[in-house]
């Protein structure tokens, strides 16, 4: 059975928890980048979380499949944001890194739900995916 909202969802659980470390890390970025670097990595983190939500709220599971590549894309825009703040000293390693290992766990869970959508038929993939998920 398919859950009845995506805030049931773990990767878009996950998803919040990285757009929230993203906000707070992108603080401490210079004033000069207020309209460059920070805003455009929250964007990026809130478009991951929001194509989840979208995808999930059009009811249809092969629409899911469109929106997750799309989540999918964001992630990989925040993390090459989250290098470029690295080698313009904007962010500290440790930090960085942080972030690193959230985005990679949500790929991992993007890229898992990806796969059982296209293994399997559409109702039968989300409906054992989000068992898998709801359980962990």
């Amino acid at each position: 059975m398919r859950t009845r909202h995506f805030r049931e969802l773990l990767v878009w659980q996950r998803a919040m928890q990285l757009t929230r470390d993203v906000y707070r890390q992108t603080a401490t970025l210079p004033k000069s980048e207020t309209f460059g670097l920070q805003s455009q990595m929250r964007r990026a983190a809130v478009s991951i979380a929001s194509n989840i939500a979208e995808g999930h709220g059009r009811l249809s599971d092969q629409v899911l499949r469109v929106f997750l590549p799309q989540a999918r894309g964001s992630l990989y825009e925040l993390e090459t944001q989250i290098q470029l703040c690295l080698d313009l000293d904007f962010m500290r390693p440790a930090p960085a890194s942080e972030l690193f290992e959230h985005c990679h766990e949500v790929a991992r869970m993007i890229h898992g739900l990806l796969k059982a959508l296209k293994t399997k038929p559409v109702k039968t993939a989300i409906t054992n995916w989000l068992a898998d998920t709801l359980t962990c």
